[in-house]
């Protein structure tokens, strides 16, 4: 492989010129992309499965390759400070290798979204009207850190017949081009254009400002990060965007709950993965069960390393809890930091996740099936659960092979996108030679 990498640096766009003119530059992958797509849009499933899984192969051949890059980008990353929840996002380990290359084989695996056809149905004229499934064309991604985003971004973009635009962040830029390196091959390997998945080689932050700008070239930008990057990308983008802000999410303990259940679920959905966007931030714990629930739950976080933040009835109940502010309910902390509050009961809860809420994800645990449904119907989030984590928000769990990120949005997407999500449907008209009159 490294015999080609200039090769397949250069199908991957990586840009490695000083001097680079950002905006020609990023003009040029556009065209590129929006030609690329066309090409991608009607490449059979077949084929498209095809180069998913000699993508796969090529990842899982050059292991050593990607985690030599990953670990330059890691230590660069401690060089330059990164908080810990950041490299550990940053950090592609062997199981999160194994789990890029099972997300590949599994969206080979998925049914094909383009070319489905619904709602056919004849009109009184004579003619049929209904739906037909279509790729948004060339699709911009924007993310920080997580290289891994690279390898699902490309595989969904692929099978749903999207050119893409890959713009990771300077902290994984050597990650993000081995695995570029990987993606070209792949493609180059089923006879598909290259340049249907482009990763951005310079880190310049200029180049998102044009990616975000070129309405002429790109038809959706969906951003991956923090707040302050989400929040500037809405702001300035004349492309439409597919987005969530944070992950502000709760998990409620009803007083119907099973005791056991409830502790496994509140331990796991903020102990599993402290830097995630569902990871849970604010536990509710209704009044009738707190007594029971929070001194177990309480030990169980001061073993894992997480400080509690606490109203004044929960602060009697769980020992080296510090009071809690305004601020925290209202916080994504991605830290081992959590809120914890006690409330009367369902009502209350909901009233709280309605206030707080970034319209995430939110869970509730209860064996009454009354105000299981309440929840379900009344909390407007882009995912709502029953006895189950919150960690359980995300495409790969959802059976989507991999997501291209989570919308908290109402409009087109929601919840993690997968396949559908980057398709559009056009309305088709079949007729036998009919005409108005």
């Amino acid at each position: 492989m490294n015999s080609t990498v200039t090769e397949l640096s250069s199908a991957a766009g990586v840009a490695s010129a000083t001097g680079l003119d950002v905006a020609a530059y990023m003009a040029q992958l556009g065209r590129q992309a929006r030609a690329a797509a066309r090409v991608v849009a009607r490449a059979d499933t077949a084929q498209k499965n095809a180069a998913l899984l000699l993508i796969a192969d090529a990842i899982d051949a050059h292991r050593d390759l990607i985690s030599r890059a990953n670990e330059e980008d890691l230590a660069a990353g401690r060089q330059k400070g990164l908080d810990s929840a950041m490299l550990d996002r940053l950090a592609l380990t062997a199981a999160r290798i194994d789990n890029m290359i099972e997300g590949l084989r599994q969206v080979a695996a998925l049914p094909d979204p383009v070319g489905e056809v619904t709602d056919l149905r004849y009109r009184p004229s004579g003619i049929q009207v209904g739906k037909m499934r279509v790729p948004l064309g060339v699709v911009g991604i924007i993310y920080e850190s997580r290289p891994n985003v690279t390898c699902e971004a490309a595989s969904l973009c692929l099978k749903s017949g999207n050119a893409v635009i890959l713009r990771g962040g300077s902290e994984s830029i050597h990650s993000n081009q081995a695995i570029a390196e990987c993606i070209a091959t792949g493609l180059k390997a089923a006879g598909i254009d290259a340049h249907a998945v482009q990763v951005v080689g310079t880190t310049d932050r200029a180049a998102v400002g044009e990616l975000i700008t070129m309405p002429e070239y790109v038809d959706v930008i969906v951003p991956r990060g923090g707040k302050s990057l989400i929040e500037r990308i809405s702001a300035d983008a004349r492309v439409p965007v597919i987005k969530h802000l944070d992950g502000n999410c709760h998990v409620y303990i009803d007083d119907r709950a099973d005791e056991q259940k409830a502790v496994q679920i509140a331990v796991n959905a903020k102990t599993s993965r402290y830097g995630t966007c569902n990871t849970m931030e604010t536990l509710l714990v209704a009044e009738g069960i707190a007594a029971r629930v929070l001194p177990v739950l309480g030990e169980a976080y001061t073993q894992a390393g997480v400080e509690l933040r606490a109203c004044p009835q929960a602060l009697a109940l769980l020992k080296g809890a510090v009071p809690a502010t305004e601020a925290d309910w209202e916080t994504e902390y991605l830290a081992p930091v959590l809120a914890v509050k006690v409330v009367t009961g369902l009502d209350e809860a909901m009233d709280h996740i309605a206030l707080y809420s970034s319209a995430h994800t939110e869970a509730i645990v209860t064996e009454d099936y009354s105000r299981a449904q309440r929840f379900l119907r009344e909390v407007d989030s882009s995912s709502v659960m029953v006895n189950a984590s919150t960690r359980f928000a995300d495409g790969f769990e959802y059976g989507l092979g991999a997501e291209i990120g989570i919308s908290t949005d109402k409009l087109h997407a929601r919840g993690p996108v997968g396949l559908e999500g980057l398709t559009s449907q056009k309305y088709i008209v079949l007729g036998d030679g009919q005409i108005r009159g």
